[in-house]
């Protein structure tokens, strides 16, 4: 068994999208980023790569390339997904965790989840999205940004 760990965070910022884990969230500020900005995927893509030893989403996917230039995050995680199978290895399970003021991740987290386990090829129960705040403490509590954490174990191709 492989394990890997992602983390990343954007800043919120008004005129643009809010896209979590490939799931459009109503909102008024989106994620700044040279992509999508979608900071759940983003995590679990660096959490993918590292299990299988492939880097990172910066190597794979350098903001200085206008190729991925508000690209569709989600299209990002099936091209690492990719990767990974060609090294003849296959997700076991993701586990994440997104940290937000507002708005609410509660009622979209099935969505994501949804989403995530349809993009990797998972059975929706080897998927799991948690939410938690940043309690009024640093740039997150401030509602200044969005930050994720992903875990990703990885097996052997059988």
């Amino acid at each position: 068994m492989l394990a890997g760990i992602g983390y990343d965070c954007h800043r919120l910022s008004p005129g643009r999208r809010l896209v979590i884990g490939g799931v459009e969230i109503p909102s008024d500020r989106g994620l700044e980023g040279h992509s999508d900005a979608d900071v759940l995927t983003h995590a679990v893509i660096d959490a993918l790569l590292g299990a299988a030893g492939l880097g990172d989403i910066g190597e794979h996917f350098p903001d200085t390339d206008q190729r991925f230039r508000d690209a569709d995050s989600i299209e990002l995680l099936q091209s690492a997904l990719g990767a990974v199978r060609e090294a003849n290895l296959r997700v076991v399970n993701v586990d994440c965790t997104v940290v937000m003021e507002q708005p609410s991740l509660a009622p979209h987290k099935a969505a994501i989840r949804e989403r995530l386990a349809g993009a990797l090829g998972l059975a929706r129960g080897r998927v799991n999205v948690k939410a938690t705040r940043g309690e009024g403490m640093g740039f997150v509590g401030r509602g200044e940004g969005i930050a994720s954490l992903a875990v990703v174990s990885l097996a052997p191709a059988a």
